[in-house]
């Protein structure tokens, strides 16, 4: 069964504004590539707006130079950075003050909806639990990310792509609803369909942990709404079989690492083969058009940004490495989660384990990551 998917445009709801904190010192190449981006989205979107935490004076010198962002952005002071060398448990203790928290701390007192990192995957995480805690019911919070597909919406939901390594039954369970959450309101769809990952689709085959958490989610899909298509393996990943696929944090950096490897490989393939000899520029130039459309369909930076799933605030974490381009699609998916009080629902949705929540439904709005 195909799931099904929301497309009335007549009823999409007017966007309300949002406020977008960022963590501008966290990235591998400083704030510079970070404001860009988001002037970028402030180009294309009037109802955004920004606080961004680092050190002032450059801020405000980078700001300033963004007509864009005039009157929608304002610099709050940091004088810490959190690097990547940082361990979560040092981020815990002297992370106070650091740009990472002070953004992390915005959504927690109200002034954000959402807040933007492209810091240190393990000192967000534990700051962010440290700071606005678990979802209650949750045990282990996942980061989702969004994977290129064949569905006709473009993409899969695939979690937890590197929160924890570890997960039991009961985490691969939560992780089941809160993705079908996300797939429900961000994806429109109204009924995703759920795969657990495993080493093959026979029902004997996988570690224990994986056998009880498959029992967990055909249970669980009896009055939930989603739709539990058993085991996936590796290859389902972008196929058109499944919306959500549910894994360890292990599995799912490794997979997710492995995808945007190939994908750059393949780019760089192609320029070679392309570049060979005048005959093969020749061609290039005649395929121009398919060209551009295979590059924006398989680039990495069109889909950045990890949503932390089971927490009692919005935080989507980008690349560290990534440009304007990426930023920008990072931004963009936390103004759309901003737009529906997603924790809100995720935390509805794990409260009734099976029943129907109220308000957890497909989103009317576009859908997110989907960067253009």
């Amino acid at each position: 069964m195909m799931a099904q998917r929301s497309h009335n445009s007549a009823d999409r709801a007017m966007p309300k504004p949002v406020t977008v904190s960022v963590d501008a010192m966290g990235g591998d190449a400083g704030p510079a590539p970070i404001v860009a981006g988001m002037a970028w989205s402030a180009a294309k979107n009037p109802d955004i707006s920004f606080i961004v935490f680092g050190n002032s004076e450059t801020l405000e010198k980078l700001v300033s130079k963004r007509s864009v962002l005039a009157g929608r952005c304002e610099v709050r002071h940091a004088a810490g950075v959190v690097t990547m060398d940082t361990k979560p448990s040092q981020a815990m203790r002297n992370g106070k003050g650091t740009s990472m928290w002070e953004a992390i701390d915005a959504v927690k007192s109200g002034d954000a909806q959402v807040c933007v990192s492209c810091g240190n995957t393990g000192a967000l995480m534990a700051m962010s639990m440290l700071r606005l805690r678990k979802i209650p019911g949750i045990n282990r919070p996942a980061i989702a990310c969004l994977w290129p597909s064949r569905n006709p919406g473009g993409f899969n939901v695939m979690l937890d792509a590197g929160a924890d390594i570890r997960a039991d039954a009961e985490d691969l369970l939560q992780y089941a609803l809160m993705g079908s959450s996300y797939a429900r309101v961000g994806l429109g769809l109204e009924t995703p369909r759920v795969g657990l990952l495993n080493v093959g689709t026979e029902e004997h085959k996988g570690r224990a942990e994986l056998k009880l958490a498959h029992d967990m989610i055909a249970d669980a899909s009896k009055s939930a709404p989603f739709e539990f298509i058993g085991y996936v393996e590796g290859g389902d990943l972008p196929s058109d079989r499944v919306d959500v696929i549910v894994t360890d944090g292990f599995t799912g950096n490794v997979a997710l690492k492995t995808g945007e490897g190939t994908a750059k490989l393949i780019s760089e393939l192609l320029k070679q083969a392309f570049n060979y000899s005048a005959l093969s520029r020749f061609a290039a130039l005649l395929a121009l058009p398919s060209l551009k459309r295979l590059r924006k369909r398989i680039d990495p930076r069109r889909v950045n940004g990890g949503v932390f799933l089971g927490l009692n605030g919005s935080v989507i974490k980008s690349h560290g490495s990534a440009d304007e381009t990426g930023v920008s699609a990072a931004i963009k998916l936390a103004f759309e989660l901003g737009q529906v009080d997603f924790p809100a629902r995720v935390a509805a949705r794990v409260a009734s384990l099976s029943s129907p929540v109220q308000g957890d439904g497909p989103d009317t709005g576009q859908a997110y990551g989907t960067s253009k």
